[in-house]
């Protein structure tokens, strides 16, 4: 029994935290989805993380189709909070074989959001979003007062 708790135990608790790294770490897949994001808040009991939906439409009076992700960095959920009502890119990792839900609500980590600034209707047709102002350029520095050219002296 105690040649069990000496081997066994440490060599399960090795292929636990080996399972574990690599289910982390290795994506099953990785694409980008367009849309816009309905929802976005920060879940859970213990293990908080960020859930939201993206609405995606592929030809205007289409259903739409929801696409549920879970954010696990703060700086990523920062960047589609400041996006929200905005079309976005959002790239993602799908992760599978994670055991709880404390890795997140869904299997698909976004890990990057882009702001998307036309919007396609059909091949070759957008409709283009009004651009932001452009931001005014610095005040130039103040040139010094030319000074008049002094005439040679006569000899």
């Amino acid at each position: 029994m105690k040649r069990f708790f000496l081997v066994f135990v440490p060599l399960i608790a090795v292929f636990g935290a080996l399972y574990f790294y690599l289910a982390l770490n290795w994506n099953y897949s990785t694409g980008e989805r367009a849309g816009w994001v309905q929802k976005f808040s920060k879940k859970g009991w213990i293990c908080k993380t960020w859930e939201g939906e993206l609405a995606m439409v592929s030809m205007p009076g289409a259903a739409q189709e929801k696409f549920y992700f879970t954010v696990w960095d703060d700086a990523v959920a920062q960047e589609i909070n400041k996006a929200m009502g905005r079309r976005v890119s959002l790239h993602y990792e799908e992760k599978v074989g994670l055991p709880t839900s404390c890795f997140g609500e869904t299997r698909h980590w976004v890990t990057k959001v882009t702001i998307v600034p036309d919007i396609p209707l059909a091949p070759g047709i957008t409709v283009p979003v009004q651009p932001s102002p452009a931001p005014s350029p610095p005040a130039a520095a103040p040139t010094p007062p030319a000074v008049a050219p002094t005439p040679p002296a006569a000899k």
